[in-house]
């Protein structure tokens, strides 16, 4: 499963990597479906709140100082993430086997791709 948002380029990116790999992905769009309440709490506990959020990304320096600085712990960074979406990183991928990563990275997901056969 794939998540993220549709009009992110990274998204695009990583859904078109998946289609020329022949690897068909379900994708679940934030913005047009919500977020999926139940797994962020998994993400989180999986990859950590540090890494599920974007702090590079315009969403986030949108924040501004004040809410940046109210990010200290899970619940936190939940808090935030309920509000703005957007400050996911993306895309985030659950993997037939289990695994989430967050972000594109190539050799991770050739990897991951070579422990299953069907996404």
């Amino acid at each position: 499963m794939v998540y993220g948002i549709s009009n992110c380029d990274t998204v695009k990116k990583s859904r078109q990597w998946l289609a020329s790999v022949g690897v068909s992905d379900e994708f679940h769009d934030f913005k047009k479906q919500g977020l999926p309440l139940k797994e962020i709490d998994r993400w989180m506990a999986e990859v950590g709140y540090e890494k599920l959020l974007n702090r590079r990304g315009t969403s986030w320096q949108r924040l501004g100082g004040v809410a940046q600085a109210t990010v200290v712990d899970c619940a936190s960074a939940k808090a935030i993430i309920l509000t703005h979406s957007s400050v996911i990183k993306r895309p985030v991928v659950v993997w037939p086997e289990g695994q989430t990563t967050i972000g594109f990275d190539e050799a991770t997901w050739r990897k991951l791709i070579g422990l299953v056969s069907v996404f």
